[in-house]
């Protein structure tokens, strides 16, 4: 029986704690929040508003981390070193420089499973888009094309205003919205040589962080990868992530893989799981990651996607921000 504590009560951890209340090895023992009036959220569970005192006090086996992006460092450390495993939600850090401080804590404690929430890796979608990629039926891969257009009002930032403060979200659409896009993207892309891209503010919100961003993405296999990113849509259209190759296009738009070869003839492949009375972006692979977590913790068996696994998005952040500011192309070298 796996023993798991939950710190950040936040918008995500309502993903995170039914899962765990469902899994019939897992129990829910703690929660950890600043938030006094969130207490009632878990009866069942001992409450705290001090993560530290709770890591001293409560037996876990396993923490899930649901906090601004600023106290991910701190708490995984922590955590680390009461010999507790970890489920950090995305992002690994709030840029390269910090991911690498990540990346060391991991190192250091290799006997401590660390994952992080990258789960859109695990849509069946993307899947079989890999799979089909990696056939090689369709030739190489020629180009990437990954497009989030979504609406965060004002609002967005008024209620939780951490999210407008550079030094403690580390972005705004970047790294909140599209990081599962980055991500994807150099998956199938494979290492990145240069990136160039923009950042901007279209909304006059007064905050710090971009609410747009684009990139040209060079890989070192010679593909080309365009990345663009908004929060100024009038609504949160559907993610498109395509793949241009030399047979054919695969594209995953309204959470449906579909493929085209070189007539132009569609074909549907797959659709993803709904996640029931949730938004539409947060799919069903959070559950299919926690559980994979799990099963790694008490059994030894599966894989899950460690904090090394998640750097090369944060590098990517990073290097579309510093190009942006001094104009020029960035090579990814520097963060390694």
């Amino acid at each position: 029986m796996l023993n798991v504590g939950v710190i950040g009560l936040g918008d995500i951890s309502h993903i995170h704690l039914p899962v765990i209340e469902k899994h019939p090895e897992a129990r829910l023992r703690a929660v950890c929040d600043i938030d006094e009036s969130l207490e009632s959220i878990v009866p069942g569970a001992a409450f705290y508003t001090d993560y530290e005192k709770m890591l001293e006090e409560e037996a876990l086996d396993c923490v899930h981390i649901c906090l601004p992006h600023h106290l991910h460092y701190p708490v995984t450390k922590a955590c680390a070193e009461k010999g507790v495993h970890i489920f950090l939600e995305k992002p690994l850090a709030r840029n390269a420089e910090e991911g690498i401080l990540m990346v060391q804590l991991e190192n250091e404690y290799p006997e401590i499973k660390m994952c992080v929430s990258l789960q859109n890796r695990l849509n069946e979608t993307f899947i079989q888009l890999k799979k089909l990629v990696e056939s090689g039926d369709y030739g190489k891969v020629m180009g990437i094309k990954g497009l989030v257009t979504w609406f965060r009002p004002r609002a967005y930032y008024e209620r939780k205003p951490w999210r407008g403060i550079m030094e403690k979200a580390g972005g705004g659409v970047m790294i909140n919205q599209a990081i599962h896009t980055l991500d994807l993207i150099q998956l199938i892309g494979g290492e990145i040589d240069t990136m160039r891209g923009s950042i901007d503010n279209l909304f006059d919100y007064g905050v710090e962080v971009e609410d747009t961003a684009t990139a040209n993405i060079q890989f070192k296999n010679g593909a080309t990868g365009l990345f663009f990113a908004t929060v100024t849509n009038a609504v949160n259209s559907s993610v498109e992530f395509q793949v241009i190759l030399e047979k054919g296009k695969l594209t995953i738009k309204d959470n449906i893989l579909t493929a085209a070869d070189d007539s132009g003839r569609k074909v549907k492949i797959v659709e993803d799981e709904a996640l029931p009375g949730e938004k539409f972006y947060y799919g069903a692979s959070h559950s299919k990651l926690i559980n994979q977590f799990y099963e790694c913790i008490l059994n030894g068996t599966g894989n899950y996607i460690g904090l090394n696994d998640a750097q090369t998005s944060m590098e990517m952040i990073s290097a579309i921000r510093k190009s942006s500011q001094i104009k020029k192309v960035i090579n990814l070298e520097v963060y390694r």
